[in-house]
């Protein structure tokens, strides 16, 4: 048996896992694309609208780290979306050099059917877990996110 768990970890630390991770990223974010493209929001879109709501994210240099975009490409998403009507920039009371967003009005009436069919999109993706595997999988990537933050 530890023979079969250390053949699996060579396996993955010789590049699967790079490739498993990217892999299920990049299934992830198509299919919030193809979710959310009748409502005109891209899957970058919705990040910032939930960051939002949730109080994860309200400047640039947070949503840079949330999306791993540098700050001009941040900048250019930021201004598409504002063009758009779906949120706005307002002053920062600690900050006089920087803005913070908000969601607009028009943004909230949407949000609320964009996160259902992000919701549906995860729950496809989760069909055939059961309650343990759900648990083992969240666990597993936050052991590999705390062994990141330890490398950085």
């Amino acid at each position: 048996m530890n023979k079969s768990k250390a053949d699996t970890i060579d396996i993955l630390s010789g590049g699967e896992l790079g490739f498993l991770v990217s892999a299920a990223r990049s299934a992830i974010w198509n299919s919030i694309e193809a979710e959310l493209q009748s409502l005109d929001i891209t899957a970058a879109q919705f990040v910032v609208f939930n960051s939002i709501a949730l109080g994860k994210g309200r400047t640039i240099g947070e949503f840079c780290r949330l999306l791993g975009y540098d700050s001009g490409a941040m900048t250019r998403l930021l201004d598409r979306i504002e063009k758009k009507g779906l949120i706005r920039r307002v002053a920062n009371p600690e900050d006089r050099r920087s803005f913070l967003l908000e969601l607009t009005p028009e943004s909230r009436a949407v949000f609320p059917q964009a996160k259902k069919r992000v919701q549906a999109v995860f729950k496809r993706l989760l069909a055939g877990f059961d309650e343990k595997q759900a648990a083992a999988l969240r666990q597993s990537l936050e052991q590999v996110l705390a062994n990141a933050a330890g490398i950085s």
